[in-house]
């Protein structure tokens, strides 16, 4: 099953036979106190230096967050979408919890955006999901309810199933059109919460066969070694069924691992962007 999202001039293509979609996380305020004051006092300038770090990184589709409190969200991100458009053609996520800022968001948009996200409450389908199918646009599902992420990898498969039914059956939306995240949760504060979450893809995967992605941060959360932790859950997860993740493209040791997987998956044909990219880092390096 294939998702496709665009901007005015670029396709992008998520799904297992492709490349893996690197969605970039970085145009966020979220942790970034500096970031955040620019943004309160109106100054997006910041924005531009993340678009070309994460371009130079490698992203297929780069994630636009705008929630920071004390200012005018749905303003915010309206004109966050636009810049970004006016500095890269690559496909975008939009992605908020409120729902005027999702809307003013897709309203900005030239094209098929990915938004982040719905959840399995009735009250979130609800407003999510009309905004999705008016617009065209495709979606993250979080299978979680009333602010609470199941545990157990079946539960999360059954609130997907819901949100699937819900948006196919009510609102239209094509099921390669929903993207489910299965929740990546940090080992450090259970070391059995990563193997849950593989076994969730696996199902989700069964089940459904629709694409998913995740915060590939969320695994390596209050651990030392970060980057080793996500360069060595990226791959486990692609076998399993992971087919994008929202992450730091700016971490070479994060885009290597991904890589050497496709190329092992046997979806980077004739090894071409593999090799590629090891020529390039030698006349750069």
């Amino acid at each position: 099953m294939h998702t496709v999202l665009r901007s005015a001039t670029r396709e992008v293509v998520i799904g297992p036979d492709q490349p893996f979609c690197l969605i970039g996380e970085r145009i966020n305020p979220t942790g970034r106190s500096i970031f955040q004051q620019q943004l309160r006092d109106d100054d997006l300038s910041r924005i531009a230096i993340d678009v070309g770090q994460q371009v130079a990184g490698g992203a297929s589709v780069l994630d636009v967050n705008m929630g920071v409190p004390l200012t005018d969200e749905a303003d915010l991100l309206s004109r966050a979408v636009k810049m970004v458009q006016e500095l890269t053609d690559l496909p975008l996520c939009i992605d908020s919890s409120v729902v005027e800022a999702l809307e003013a968001g897709l309203a900005a948009y030239q094209g098929k955006a990915l938004v982040n996200s719905v959840t399995g409450e009735q009250e979130r389908l609800d407003e999510v999901l009309p905004l999705v199918a008016r617009y065209g646009a495709a979606v993250i599902a979080l299978p979680n309810e009333e602010d609470e992420i199941p545990d157990e990898p079946r539960k999360r498969l059954e609130i997907a199933r819901k949100i699937i039914d819900v948006a196919t059956g009510r609102y239209g939306i094509p099921i390669s059109d929903i993207v489910v995240d299965p929740l990546a949760m940090p080992v450090g504060a259970d070391t059995t919460l990563v193997v849950k979450t593989l076994e969730t893809i696996s199902l989700i995967r069964d089940e459904f066969g629709v694409n998913m992605t995740l915060g590939a941060s969320n695994v390596s959360f209050g651990m030392p070694g970060r980057p080793v932790l996500g360069a060595a859950f990226l791959p486990m997860a692609m076998t399993h069924g992971l087919t994008s993740a929202i992450m730091d493209v700016r971490s070479p040791q994060l885009v290597e691992a991904v890589k050497a997987a496709d190329l092992l998956l046997g979806n980077d044909e004739w090894g071409s962007a593999w090799i590629a990219a090891h020529r390039a880092k030698q006349r750069n390096g």
